[in-house]
């Protein structure tokens, strides 16, 4: 079970990093460079962001692991670590779009424990796991609503690379004829905030790394919603919504 402590913090943590990479976007010299590809990028406001959260937890939580998206790594004696993920929607944030987040997850041993996310546009941060009832700045969301896929939207994301793939693109394709809209906006924290939070009805995507699923899938959790992990033509698919469009989603990408 997290501690209020545990929420402050990481309350906290999310919103001072959203706020740094928000100062240094509205500076004249941010440095954006490729990883893998034109639209996978990173700045050094990612990496500042990262180091200040992971300088922050070196003191406030000395025995707890780090993972961190940008290289941050620390060994857990406590048994817990803390994912970071200091901007999550980098391409969005490097193009000026308001549509990106700061987001940080808690897990012990192979339990989600919590997650916060922080939009510095709004100024909202939203916080809660799967023993912590989910809110925004302070005041309960939720509960996520248990619609079926085919009257609700979706959130998801494929690379343009992954199109070629048929052990991806089919069953992608098969899960996004199902509901009654789609959305694809390049932040899967934000997205999984939006589920939290009554935008988006579910949400779904492959190979997911840990710092894009955990913040936000503690945060669903927290609201009453489901989250899933499948294994389909070799890949790990990453599901949440209510329980219905969630097993909807998994039928259809099983096919």
């Amino acid at each position: 079970m997290p501690t209020d402590d545990d929420a402050r913090l990481a309350a906290e943590l999310v919103t001072q990093a959203a706020a740094l990479a928000a100062r240094m976007r509205a500076g004249d010299a941010l440095t954006v460079s490729r990883k893998t590809s034109v639209s996978d990028v990173v700045t050094d406001a990612d990496h500042a962001a990262e180091e200040l959260v992971l300088g922050t937890l070196l003191r406030e939580r000395p025995d707890d692991g780090v993972l961190g998206e940008e290289g941050a790594s620390v060994e857990s004696r406590s048994g817990r670590r803390w994912v970071i993920d200091p901007v999550d929607g980098t391409y969005n944030f490097a193009s000026g779009s308001d549509y990106w987040c700061s987001a940080l997850a808690l897990v012990a041993g192979d339990e989600l424990v919590l997650g916060a996310v922080a939009h510095h546009a709004t100024g909202s941060v939203v916080v809660g796991g799967p023993g912590l009832p989910t809110t925004r700045d302070g005041e309960p969301v939720g509960p996520v609503h248990d619609d079926p896929l085919g009257l609700v939207s979706a959130g998801t994301y494929l690379h343009p690379g992954f199109f070629a793939e048929p052990s991806v693109h089919d069953p992608w394709t098969r899960a996004v004829s199902r509901p009654a809209t789609i959305r694809m906006l390049g932040s899967g924290s934000m997205d999984l905030v939006g589920v939290a939070t009554g935008r988006l009805g579910c949400w779904f995507q492959h190979t997911t790394p840990a710092w894009d699923w955990l913040p936000g899938a503690a945060i669903v959790a927290g609201a009453g919603g489901t989250t899933r992990q499948v294994e389909v033509g070799g890949r790990t698919w990453s599901v949440a919504g209510g329980a219905r469009s969630v097993a909807e989603v998994v039928a259809a990408l099983e096919g």
